[in-house]
Protein backbone atom coordinates (compact mmCIF):
# COMPACT_ATOMS: atom_id res chain seq x y z
CA UNK A 1 0.00 0.00 0.00
CA UNK A 2 1.29 3.43 -0.85
CA UNK A 3 2.23 5.70 2.32
CA UNK A 4 1.87 8.78 0.06
CA UNK A 5 1.22 10.78 -3.00
CA UNK A 6 2.39 13.54 -4.90
CA UNK A 7 -0.82 14.51 -6.80
CA UNK A 8 0.64 16.98 -9.54
CA UNK A 9 4.49 16.73 -10.77
CA UNK A 10 4.39 20.54 -9.81
CA UNK A 11 2.90 20.25 -6.22
CA UNK A 12 5.98 21.48 -3.51
CA UNK A 13 4.00 18.99 -0.87
CA UNK A 14 2.97 15.62 -0.89
CA UNK A 15 -0.19 14.05 0.93
CA UNK A 16 0.15 10.98 3.21
CA UNK A 17 -2.01 8.46 2.73
CA UNK A 18 -1.59 6.42 6.02
CA UNK A 19 -0.21 7.74 9.22
CA UNK A 20 3.46 8.54 8.77
CA UNK A 21 6.16 8.80 11.45
CA UNK A 22 8.58 11.26 12.16
CA UNK A 23 12.48 9.64 10.63
CA UNK A 24 10.49 8.12 7.55
CA UNK A 25 12.61 8.56 4.44
CA UNK A 26 10.83 8.71 0.93
CA UNK A 27 12.28 8.72 -2.33
CA UNK A 28 11.12 12.10 -3.38
CA UNK A 29 12.81 14.84 -4.31
CA UNK A 30 16.69 13.01 -4.01
CA UNK A 31 14.84 11.40 -0.89
CA UNK A 32 13.34 13.44 2.01
CA UNK A 33 13.52 12.56 5.88
CA UNK A 34 9.90 13.47 7.78
CA UNK A 35 11.15 16.28 10.05
CA UNK A 36 7.03 15.84 11.65
CA UNK A 37 5.02 12.52 12.48
CA UNK A 38 2.07 13.01 9.39
CA UNK A 39 -1.09 12.23 10.07
CA UNK A 40 -3.43 10.60 7.08
CA UNK A 41 -4.71 13.22 4.95
CA UNK A 42 -2.37 15.69 6.42
CA UNK A 43 0.74 17.33 4.19
CA UNK A 44 4.26 17.59 4.31
CA UNK A 45 6.82 19.65 2.44
CA UNK A 46 8.87 18.57 -0.43
CA UNK A 47 11.22 21.87 -0.40
CA UNK A 48 12.42 24.39 1.68
CA UNK A 49 9.33 27.48 1.73
CA UNK A 50 10.16 30.84 2.92
CA UNK A 51 7.96 32.55 4.31
CA UNK A 52 5.19 34.12 2.18
CA UNK A 53 6.00 31.44 -0.20
CA UNK A 54 2.77 29.67 -1.66
CA UNK A 55 2.42 25.88 -1.08
CA UNK A 56 1.25 24.22 -4.43
CA UNK A 57 -1.28 20.95 -4.43
CA UNK A 58 -3.12 19.84 -7.48
CA UNK A 59 -1.06 22.00 -9.43
CA UNK A 60 -2.40 24.90 -7.82
CA UNK A 61 -1.31 27.46 -4.86
CA UNK A 62 -3.79 26.77 -2.34
CA UNK A 63 -2.39 29.31 0.25
CA UNK A 64 1.15 30.87 1.36
CA UNK A 65 3.01 29.48 4.76
CA UNK A 66 3.02 32.40 7.13
CA UNK A 67 6.88 31.21 8.50
CA UNK A 68 9.83 29.56 7.09
CA UNK A 69 9.13 25.64 6.95
CA UNK A 70 12.01 22.91 6.22
CA UNK A 71 11.49 20.12 3.88
CA UNK A 72 9.98 17.12 5.27
CA UNK A 73 7.27 19.25 7.91
CA UNK A 74 4.01 19.34 8.62
CA UNK A 75 1.81 21.86 6.81
CA UNK A 76 -1.64 22.13 8.07
CA UNK A 77 -3.86 25.25 8.95
CA UNK A 78 -1.68 26.69 11.58
CA UNK A 79 1.01 27.81 9.43
CA UNK A 80 -1.16 28.09 5.74
CA UNK A 81 -2.93 30.69 5.23
CA UNK A 82 -5.36 32.01 1.87
CA UNK A 83 -4.60 34.01 -0.36
CA UNK A 84 -8.14 34.89 -1.44
CA UNK A 85 -9.41 38.15 -1.41
CA UNK A 86 -12.47 40.63 -2.09
CA UNK A 87 -14.61 40.14 -5.56
CA UNK A 88 -12.69 39.40 -8.43
CA UNK A 89 -13.26 40.33 -12.12
CA UNK A 90 -12.32 37.63 -14.09
CA UNK A 91 -11.53 37.02 -17.87
CA UNK A 92 -13.11 33.72 -20.12
CA UNK A 93 -10.15 31.74 -21.54
CA UNK A 94 -12.30 28.72 -22.82
CA UNK A 95 -11.03 25.12 -22.12
CA UNK A 96 -13.60 22.85 -23.63
CA UNK A 97 -12.95 19.06 -23.71
CA UNK A 98 -15.98 17.14 -25.30
CA UNK A 99 -16.77 14.15 -23.40
CA UNK A 100 -17.36 11.28 -26.18
CA UNK A 101 -21.12 9.70 -26.49
CA UNK A 102 -20.74 6.17 -24.42
CA UNK A 103 -20.26 3.27 -27.05
CA UNK A 104 -22.31 1.24 -25.07
CA UNK A 105 -25.90 2.96 -23.20
CA UNK A 106 -27.16 1.40 -20.37
CA UNK A 107 -30.97 1.25 -18.82
CA UNK A 108 -32.03 1.30 -15.41
CA UNK A 109 -36.12 0.69 -14.39
CA UNK A 110 -37.40 3.33 -13.13
CA UNK A 111 -41.35 5.20 -12.99
CA UNK A 112 -42.09 7.26 -15.88
CA UNK A 113 -43.99 9.98 -15.20
CA UNK A 114 -46.92 11.66 -17.25
CA UNK A 115 -44.24 14.60 -17.44
CA UNK A 116 -41.67 12.63 -19.08
CA UNK A 117 -39.83 12.62 -15.77
CA UNK A 118 -38.47 9.63 -14.38
CA UNK A 119 -38.21 8.48 -11.25
CA UNK A 120 -36.22 6.57 -9.20
CA UNK A 121 -38.74 5.46 -6.48
CA UNK A 122 -42.44 5.52 -5.98
CA UNK A 123 -43.26 7.55 -2.58
CA UNK A 124 -46.47 9.82 -1.51
CA UNK A 125 -44.99 13.16 0.43
CA UNK A 126 -47.36 15.41 2.53
CA UNK A 127 -46.34 18.87 1.94
CA UNK A 128 -46.82 21.61 4.00
CA UNK A 129 -46.84 25.22 2.76
CA UNK A 130 -46.06 26.80 6.15
CA UNK A 131 -44.48 25.48 9.34
CA UNK A 132 -47.56 25.75 11.57
CA UNK A 133 -48.94 22.66 9.65
CA UNK A 134 -46.34 20.81 10.39
CA UNK A 135 -47.48 18.42 13.03
CA UNK A 136 -51.04 17.82 11.19
CA UNK A 137 -48.57 16.89 7.86
CA UNK A 138 -46.60 13.90 9.92
CA UNK A 139 -49.74 12.87 11.76
CA UNK A 140 -51.55 12.45 8.27
CA UNK A 141 -47.78 10.60 7.42
CA UNK A 142 -47.85 8.30 10.67
CA UNK A 143 -51.98 7.55 10.33
CA UNK A 144 -51.74 6.35 6.76
CA UNK A 145 -48.50 4.50 6.81
CA UNK A 146 -50.18 2.50 9.66
CA UNK A 147 -53.32 2.03 7.69
CA UNK A 148 -51.31 0.27 4.57
CA UNK A 149 -48.70 -1.60 6.75
CA UNK A 150 -48.75 -4.52 4.67
CA UNK A 151 -50.04 -3.31 1.18
CA UNK A 152 -48.17 -0.83 -0.09
CA UNK A 153 -47.85 -2.18 -3.82
CA UNK A 154 -45.43 -0.62 -5.26
CA UNK A 155 -45.68 2.89 -3.17
CA UNK A 156 -42.17 2.91 -1.63
CA UNK A 157 -42.77 5.24 1.34
CA UNK A 158 -45.29 8.16 2.70
CA UNK A 159 -43.46 10.47 4.28
CA UNK A 160 -43.76 14.11 5.69
CA UNK A 161 -41.38 16.98 5.13
CA UNK A 162 -41.99 19.61 7.66
CA UNK A 163 -39.80 22.76 7.64
CA UNK A 164 -39.77 26.57 9.04
CA UNK A 165 -41.00 28.97 6.66
CA UNK A 166 -44.01 29.82 4.11
CA UNK A 167 -44.95 32.86 6.41
CA UNK A 168 -43.25 36.06 8.19
CA UNK A 169 -41.11 35.64 4.69
CA UNK A 170 -40.82 38.32 2.56
CA UNK A 171 -39.44 39.35 -0.72
CA UNK A 172 -36.95 36.84 -2.56
CA UNK A 173 -36.63 34.89 0.86
CA UNK A 174 -40.44 34.60 0.60
CA UNK A 175 -39.65 33.12 -3.36
CA UNK A 176 -36.91 30.81 -1.98
CA UNK A 177 -39.53 28.97 -0.13
CA UNK A 178 -42.06 28.63 -2.47
CA UNK A 179 -39.87 27.23 -5.42
CA UNK A 180 -38.34 24.44 -3.32
CA UNK A 181 -41.95 23.34 -2.39
CA UNK A 182 -43.00 23.81 -5.76
CA UNK A 183 -39.88 21.49 -7.27
CA UNK A 184 -41.32 18.97 -4.79
CA UNK A 185 -44.42 19.07 -6.06
CA UNK A 186 -43.28 18.05 -9.66
CA UNK A 187 -40.26 15.99 -8.23
CA UNK A 188 -40.92 12.75 -10.09
CA UNK A 189 -39.79 10.49 -6.87
CA UNK A 190 -43.29 11.74 -5.55
CA UNK A 191 -45.39 9.29 -7.50
CA UNK A 192 -48.00 11.27 -5.70
CA UNK A 193 -48.29 14.19 -3.50
CA UNK A 194 -50.99 16.13 -0.59
CA UNK A 195 -50.03 19.61 0.15
CA UNK A 196 -51.03 21.08 3.32
CA UNK A 197 -52.11 24.91 3.78
CA UNK A 198 -53.26 26.75 7.07
CA UNK A 199 -54.93 29.24 5.58
CA UNK A 200 -53.88 32.61 6.77
CA UNK A 201 -49.93 32.28 5.74
CA UNK A 202 -48.41 34.12 3.27
CA UNK A 203 -47.72 31.03 1.25
CA UNK A 204 -51.45 31.29 0.18
CA UNK A 205 -52.31 28.40 -1.40
CA UNK A 206 -54.84 29.47 -3.88
CA UNK A 207 -51.16 31.97 -5.03
CA UNK A 208 -49.11 28.78 -4.48
CA UNK A 209 -51.15 26.53 -6.64
CA UNK A 210 -50.60 28.83 -9.38
CA UNK A 211 -46.88 28.79 -8.90
CA UNK A 212 -46.87 24.84 -8.67
CA UNK A 213 -48.81 25.18 -12.39
CA UNK A 214 -50.02 21.95 -14.24
CA UNK A 215 -50.29 18.72 -12.37
CA UNK A 216 -52.10 15.51 -12.66
CA UNK A 217 -55.20 16.26 -10.31
CA UNK A 218 -55.45 12.07 -9.66
CA UNK A 219 -52.04 12.14 -7.89
CA UNK A 220 -51.54 16.17 -6.44
CA UNK A 221 -53.95 17.22 -4.01
CA UNK A 222 -53.83 20.18 -2.01
CA UNK A 223 -55.90 21.57 1.32
CA UNK A 224 -56.40 24.24 3.60
CA UNK A 225 -56.53 23.25 7.74
CA UNK A 226 -58.50 26.16 8.12
CA UNK A 227 -61.46 25.60 5.56
CA UNK A 228 -61.90 21.99 6.93
CA UNK A 229 -64.80 21.88 9.05
CA UNK A 230 -64.15 18.69 11.51
CA UNK A 231 -60.84 16.84 12.17
CA UNK A 232 -58.39 18.22 9.09
CA UNK A 233 -56.68 14.57 10.15
CA UNK A 234 -59.43 12.71 8.79
CA UNK A 235 -59.61 14.78 5.94
CA UNK A 236 -56.14 14.61 4.81
CA UNK A 237 -56.39 10.59 5.19
CA UNK A 238 -59.27 10.84 2.86
CA UNK A 239 -57.30 12.47 0.45
CA UNK A 240 -54.04 10.15 0.89
CA UNK A 241 -56.72 7.07 0.08
CA UNK A 242 -57.06 8.65 -3.36
CA UNK A 243 -53.75 9.29 -4.06
CA UNK A 244 -52.48 5.92 -2.94
CA UNK A 245 -55.45 4.41 -5.13
CA UNK A 246 -53.49 5.73 -8.30
CA UNK A 247 -49.89 5.15 -7.10
CA UNK A 248 -49.94 1.65 -5.85
CA UNK A 249 -50.13 0.32 -8.99
CA UNK A 250 -47.20 1.84 -10.74
CA UNK A 251 -44.85 0.00 -12.41
CA UNK A 252 -41.07 0.05 -13.06
CA UNK A 253 -40.02 0.33 -16.88
CA UNK A 254 -36.78 0.12 -18.13
CA UNK A 255 -35.46 3.63 -19.29
CA UNK A 256 -32.25 4.74 -21.08
CA UNK A 257 -29.54 6.01 -18.33
CA UNK A 258 -30.03 9.24 -20.07
CA UNK A 259 -32.92 10.28 -17.80
CA UNK A 260 -30.76 10.19 -14.80
CA UNK A 261 -29.98 13.32 -13.18
CA UNK A 262 -27.36 12.91 -10.26
CA UNK A 263 -27.20 15.93 -7.48
CA UNK A 264 -23.07 15.83 -6.52
CA UNK A 265 -22.45 17.06 -2.91
CA UNK A 266 -19.40 16.71 -0.61
CA UNK A 267 -19.27 17.43 3.23
CA UNK A 268 -17.12 16.59 6.28
CA UNK A 269 -14.23 16.65 3.96
CA UNK A 270 -10.85 15.51 5.23
CA UNK A 271 -7.56 15.53 2.92
CA UNK A 272 -8.55 12.27 0.83
CA UNK A 273 -11.74 13.89 -0.49
CA UNK A 274 -9.76 15.60 -3.51
CA UNK A 275 -7.75 12.11 -4.04
CA UNK A 276 -10.11 9.08 -3.68
CA UNK A 277 -14.13 9.87 -3.32
CA UNK A 278 -14.16 13.14 -5.15
CA UNK A 279 -12.41 11.84 -8.23
CA UNK A 280 -14.54 8.72 -8.54
CA UNK A 281 -17.33 10.86 -9.09
CA UNK A 282 -15.67 13.42 -11.27
CA UNK A 283 -14.86 10.14 -13.38
CA UNK A 284 -18.36 8.81 -12.82
CA UNK A 285 -19.83 12.37 -13.65
CA UNK A 286 -18.21 12.32 -17.44
CA UNK A 287 -19.38 9.04 -17.32
CA UNK A 288 -23.02 9.67 -16.72
CA UNK A 289 -22.69 12.43 -19.28
CA UNK A 290 -21.22 10.56 -21.98
CA UNK A 291 -24.69 8.24 -21.16
CA UNK A 292 -26.89 11.51 -22.19
CA UNK A 293 -27.33 11.80 -18.27
CA UNK A 294 -27.16 14.81 -15.91
CA UNK A 295 -25.09 16.17 -12.87
CA UNK A 296 -25.51 18.96 -10.78
CA UNK A 297 -22.28 20.53 -9.01
CA UNK A 298 -23.49 23.26 -6.47
CA UNK A 299 -22.03 24.45 -3.00
CA UNK A 300 -20.99 27.66 -4.20
CA UNK A 301 -18.56 29.13 -1.71
CA UNK A 302 -16.36 26.15 -1.81
CA UNK A 303 -15.61 26.65 -5.39
CA UNK A 304 -14.01 29.99 -4.68
CA UNK A 305 -10.36 29.16 -5.23
CA UNK A 306 -11.52 26.93 -8.15
CA UNK A 307 -13.87 29.19 -9.95
CA UNK A 308 -11.69 30.07 -13.05
CA UNK A 309 -11.49 26.53 -13.54
CA UNK A 310 -15.51 25.79 -13.90
CA UNK A 311 -15.46 29.30 -15.80
CA UNK A 312 -13.23 28.09 -18.28
CA UNK A 313 -14.91 24.84 -18.99
CA UNK A 314 -18.35 26.95 -19.91
CA UNK A 315 -19.52 26.30 -23.70
CA UNK A 316 -20.25 29.75 -24.11
CA UNK A 317 -19.74 33.36 -22.85
CA UNK A 318 -23.47 33.43 -21.82
CA UNK A 319 -22.59 30.30 -19.71
CA UNK A 320 -19.38 32.18 -18.18
CA UNK A 321 -21.30 35.07 -17.52
CA UNK A 322 -23.96 33.61 -15.25
CA UNK A 323 -21.18 31.76 -13.39
CA UNK A 324 -18.65 34.87 -12.92
CA UNK A 325 -22.45 35.98 -11.17
CA UNK A 326 -22.80 32.89 -9.55
CA UNK A 327 -19.89 33.44 -7.87
CA UNK A 328 -19.77 37.00 -7.20
CA UNK A 329 -23.49 37.21 -5.95
CA UNK A 330 -22.63 34.73 -3.00
CA UNK A 331 -19.53 36.80 -2.42
CA UNK A 332 -21.66 40.28 -2.37
CA UNK A 333 -24.45 37.65 0.13
CA UNK A 334 -21.07 37.36 2.36
CA UNK A 335 -20.13 41.16 2.41
CA UNK A 336 -23.79 42.16 2.60
CA UNK A 337 -24.08 40.47 5.89
CA UNK A 338 -20.67 41.86 7.09
CA UNK A 339 -19.37 38.21 7.18
CA UNK A 340 -15.86 37.24 6.15
CA UNK A 341 -16.23 35.57 2.47
CA UNK A 342 -13.22 33.05 3.22
CA UNK A 343 -14.68 31.61 6.32
CA UNK A 344 -13.79 28.14 5.40
CA UNK A 345 -12.48 25.58 6.09
CA UNK A 346 -14.87 24.01 9.41
CA UNK A 347 -12.66 22.75 12.48
CA UNK A 348 -13.44 18.96 11.12
CA UNK A 349 -12.11 19.54 7.14
CA UNK A 350 -9.07 20.95 9.27
CA UNK A 351 -8.28 18.18 12.10
CA UNK A 352 -8.83 15.52 8.55
CA UNK A 353 -6.23 17.72 6.92
CA UNK A 354 -7.63 20.71 4.81
CA UNK A 355 -5.94 23.95 5.83
CA UNK A 356 -7.18 26.89 2.97
CA UNK A 357 -10.35 27.40 1.26
CA UNK A 358 -8.26 27.26 -1.63
CA UNK A 359 -7.37 23.43 -0.71
CA UNK A 360 -10.93 22.52 -0.01
CA UNK A 361 -12.51 24.11 -3.07
CA UNK A 362 -9.83 22.39 -5.64
CA UNK A 363 -10.68 19.19 -3.95
CA UNK A 364 -14.12 19.67 -3.94
CA UNK A 365 -14.87 20.99 -7.64
CA UNK A 366 -12.89 17.33 -9.03
CA UNK A 367 -16.38 16.02 -8.18
CA UNK A 368 -17.87 17.24 -11.60
CA UNK A 369 -14.83 15.92 -13.83
CA UNK A 370 -13.39 17.12 -16.67
CA UNK A 371 -17.36 17.94 -18.57
CA UNK A 372 -17.87 20.77 -20.66
CA UNK A 373 -20.46 23.13 -18.21
CA UNK A 374 -24.19 23.40 -20.17
CA UNK A 375 -26.19 25.83 -17.78
CA UNK A 376 -26.02 27.57 -14.13
CA UNK A 377 -28.96 27.25 -12.19
CA UNK A 378 -30.66 29.82 -9.60
CA UNK A 379 -31.53 28.61 -6.33
CA UNK A 380 -34.85 26.92 -6.64
CA UNK A 381 -34.25 26.41 -10.17
CA UNK A 382 -35.08 23.01 -12.13
CA UNK A 383 -33.06 21.58 -14.62
CA UNK A 384 -33.59 22.50 -18.07
CA UNK A 385 -30.66 21.07 -19.85
CA UNK A 386 -28.38 17.99 -20.19
CA UNK A 387 -24.76 17.70 -19.40
CA UNK A 388 -23.06 19.40 -16.31
CA UNK A 389 -24.43 22.24 -14.48
CA UNK A 390 -23.64 24.24 -11.46
CA UNK A 391 -26.19 25.20 -9.26
CA UNK A 392 -26.45 28.34 -6.52
CA UNK A 393 -26.57 27.00 -3.16
CA UNK A 394 -24.55 27.46 -0.07
CA UNK A 395 -22.39 24.55 1.04
CA UNK A 396 -24.19 24.03 4.17
CA UNK A 397 -24.98 19.96 3.55
CA UNK A 398 -28.95 19.82 4.12
CA UNK A 399 -29.60 22.98 2.31
CA UNK A 400 -27.20 22.08 -0.60
CA UNK A 401 -28.55 18.60 -0.91
CA UNK A 402 -32.14 20.02 -0.39
CA UNK A 403 -31.20 22.02 -3.71
CA UNK A 404 -30.15 19.59 -5.76
CA UNK A 405 -33.29 17.31 -5.25
CA UNK A 406 -35.36 20.26 -6.00
CA UNK A 407 -33.78 21.11 -9.48
CA UNK A 408 -34.95 17.25 -10.44
CA UNK A 409 -32.36 15.12 -9.15
CA UNK A 410 -33.23 11.60 -8.33
CA UNK A 411 -30.04 10.83 -6.10
CA UNK A 412 -27.42 12.74 -4.14
CA UNK A 413 -24.09 10.97 -4.49
CA UNK A 414 -22.02 12.69 -1.11
CA UNK A 415 -18.83 12.08 -0.78
CA UNK A 416 -17.64 11.75 3.25
CA UNK A 417 -14.21 11.92 5.23
CA UNK A 418 -15.39 12.10 8.62
CA UNK A 419 -18.89 10.72 7.96
CA UNK A 420 -22.25 11.97 8.26
CA UNK A 421 -25.67 10.38 8.85
CA UNK A 422 -28.70 12.66 7.27
CA UNK A 423 -30.36 12.14 3.92
CA UNK A 424 -32.04 14.68 1.88
CA UNK A 425 -35.83 14.12 0.12
CA UNK A 426 -34.00 12.00 -2.38
CA UNK A 427 -32.00 9.11 -1.53
CA UNK A 428 -28.81 10.41 -0.48
CA UNK A 429 -26.08 7.91 -1.54
CA UNK A 430 -22.68 8.10 0.94
CA UNK A 431 -19.49 7.54 -0.19
CA UNK A 432 -16.73 7.44 2.14
CA UNK A 433 -12.68 9.03 1.39
CA UNK A 434 -11.77 6.63 3.34
CA UNK A 435 -12.18 2.66 4.77
CA UNK A 436 -11.69 3.40 8.38
CA UNK A 437 -15.03 5.40 7.87
CA UNK A 438 -16.55 2.87 6.06
CA UNK A 439 -15.45 -0.01 8.54
CA UNK A 440 -16.62 2.31 11.38
CA UNK A 441 -19.94 4.13 10.11
CA UNK A 442 -21.13 0.63 8.02
CA UNK A 443 -24.79 2.15 9.21
CA UNK A 444 -24.17 5.41 6.79
CA UNK A 445 -21.75 4.63 4.60
CA UNK A 446 -23.04 3.12 1.55
CA UNK A 447 -20.01 2.74 -0.56
CA UNK A 448 -16.10 2.91 -0.13
CA UNK A 449 -13.72 5.24 -2.56
CA UNK A 450 -10.83 4.80 0.12
CA UNK A 451 -9.46 1.91 -1.90
CA UNK A 452 -8.31 4.26 -3.92
CA UNK A 453 -5.95 5.32 -1.65
CA UNK A 454 -4.97 1.48 -1.20
CA UNK A 455 -3.68 1.11 -4.73
CA UNK A 456 -7.05 0.26 -6.39
CA UNK A 457 -7.43 1.87 -9.32
CA UNK A 458 -9.79 4.48 -10.14
CA UNK A 459 -10.50 3.02 -13.13
CA UNK A 460 -11.50 -0.40 -11.62
CA UNK A 461 -13.74 0.94 -8.85
CA UNK A 462 -15.64 2.97 -11.11
CA UNK A 463 -17.70 0.18 -12.88
CA UNK A 464 -18.38 -1.48 -9.44
CA UNK A 465 -19.40 1.94 -8.23
CA UNK A 466 -21.95 2.40 -11.45
CA UNK A 467 -22.87 -1.19 -11.02
CA UNK A 468 -23.86 -0.42 -6.96
CA UNK A 469 -25.74 2.54 -8.04
CA UNK A 470 -27.74 0.73 -10.91
CA UNK A 471 -28.94 -1.66 -8.27
CA UNK A 472 -30.06 2.00 -6.41
CA UNK A 473 -31.23 2.74 -9.13
CA UNK A 474 -33.34 0.09 -9.13
CA UNK A 475 -34.84 -0.24 -5.67
CA UNK A 476 -32.09 -1.40 -3.69
CA UNK A 477 -32.20 1.03 -0.59
CA UNK A 478 -29.16 3.52 0.87
CA UNK A 479 -28.64 3.75 4.40
CA UNK A 480 -30.19 7.29 4.76
CA UNK A 481 -33.65 5.38 3.85
CA UNK A 482 -33.26 2.32 5.50
CA UNK A 483 -32.53 4.43 8.99
CA UNK A 484 -35.76 6.57 7.65
CA UNK A 485 -33.55 9.64 7.43
CA UNK A 486 -35.08 12.30 4.69
CA UNK A 487 -35.46 15.72 5.39
CA UNK A 488 -35.53 19.03 4.08
CA UNK A 489 -33.59 22.27 4.63
CA UNK A 490 -34.63 25.54 2.99
CA UNK A 491 -32.27 28.47 2.27
CA UNK A 492 -32.93 31.53 4.74
CA UNK A 493 -31.68 34.65 3.36
CA UNK A 494 -33.60 37.43 5.01
CA UNK A 495 -35.73 39.07 7.77
CA UNK A 496 -38.12 37.54 9.65
CA UNK A 497 -41.59 39.29 10.23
Amino acid sequence: MAQYIQINQADNVAVALQPMAAGTTIPLCGGITLADNIPAGHKFSLKNLAQGENVIKYGFPIGHVTQAVCVGRHIDHNILKTNLEGVSEYTYSPKLEEIADAAEKLTFNGFRRKSGLVGIRNQIWIVPTVGCVNGIAQKIAERFSAEVAGRMGNVDAIVAFPHNYGCSQLGCDHENTRKILRDMVHHPNAGGVLVVGLGCENNQLSAFSELVGNVDESRVKMFEAQKVDGDEVEYGLELLRSIFAVCSHDERTQVPMSELRVGLKCGGSDGLSGITANPLLGLFSDWLVAQGGTTVLTEVPEMFGAETILMNRCESREVFDKTVSLINNFKQYFIANNQPVYENPSPGNKAGGISTLEEKSLGCTQKCGKSIVRDVLAYGDRIERRGLNLLSAPGNDLVASTALAASGCQIVLFTTGRGTPFGTFVPTLKISTNTPLFAAKPNWIDFNAGVIAENESIEKVLPRFVEFLTGVLNGNQVNSEKNNYRETAIFKTGVTL
